[in-house]
């Protein structure tokens, strides 16, 4: 008797742990494929980041480039993303004031070493 009550509890116990929260998972997937929008950024399932451009029943032509574009399974989309970071210019940054002296190379500290210390190093195992 003992031992029914063990395996009720045990796979009582499996369905919380395993099951409920697979099925919310599934839930949750097919909520966002239900309501996936074309202009919508995603993820793929194999890390590929697209934006969605036509939509058809079980197909997704998604553009990953400009110009390139690829049909994936609706399936396959694994999260919907925010709009991406427009790519930075080099003259948004100010790179062209960036200097040498600015950087600070003169204090890094290098030191100057003979041949004979590099090839006292080596006999050593100390590396350089």
């Amino acid at each position: 008797m003992i031992a029914l009550v063990y395996l009720v509890l045990l796979v009582l116990a499996f369905f919380l742990l395993v099951v409920l929260p697979q099925r919310r998972q599934l839930a949750a997937h097919r909520a966002l494929v239900a309501s996936l929008e074309v202009g919508d950024h995603i993820i793929t399932t194999g890390g590929i980041h697209a934006t969605i451009r036509a939509i058809d029943e079980t197909i997704l032509h998604v553009e990953v480039a400009d110009g390139i574009v690829l049909r994936i399974a609706r399936g396959a989309v694994a999260s919907r993303v925010g709009p991406p970071v427009e790519d930075v210019g080099v003259e948004d940054v100010g790179v062209e004031d960036v200097g040498v002296e600015d950087v600070g190379v003169e204090d890094v500290g290098v030191e100057e070493i003979t041949a004979e210390e590099t090839e006292g190093r080596r006999e050593l195992g100390d590396g350089g």
